[in-house]
């Protein structure tokens, strides 16, 4: 996993599960400057971005991710764009879990949009680093 230190200073990092098309508009948010680490010190915030469609398959390794993180860490869940909030489009397909709820994960933020903006993340993050 990779954690990027979105204001270069440690006080909020972030982990971007990218999963579908919502993926490119996180990356556009993050800052092209960011450091990424491999490992950062238990007790440090982070912001999980799920970004694009959960499919069946995914829905167990991204349930794992978000909880391992939770163990040690504060943790704000956001889920970006309209697949991570309610499925999108997809939602009636089979091998489409309904968003986040679907994963019986509580996201702290919702981000709807086909896809947001990226302008609607840096709020989000800059707002978590504010609360931390």
């Amino acid at each position: 996993m990779k954690f990027i230190d979105w204001f270069a200073n440690g006080s909020v990092y972030v982990v971007d599960l990218a999963l579908a098309c919502c993926g490119i508009e996180s990356g556009a948010a993050m800052p092209v400057n960011a450091p990424v680490r491999a490992a950062i010190p238990d007790g440090t915030p982070i912001v999980v971005i799920v970004s694009g469609t959960v499919t069946t398959r995914l829905a167990p390794v991204v349930r794992e991710a978000i909880n391992e993180l939770k163990r040690n860490h504060p943790v704000d869940v956001v889920a970006f764009g309209a697949c991570a909030c309610a499925g999108g489009p997809y939602w009636d397909s089979a091998s489409v879990v309904c968003g986040l709820h679907g994963l019986g994960i509580d996201a702290d933020h919702w981000i709807p949009g086909c896809p947001p903006g990226p302008d609607a993340l840096t709020e989000v993050v800059s707002s978590s680093r504010e609360a931390a």
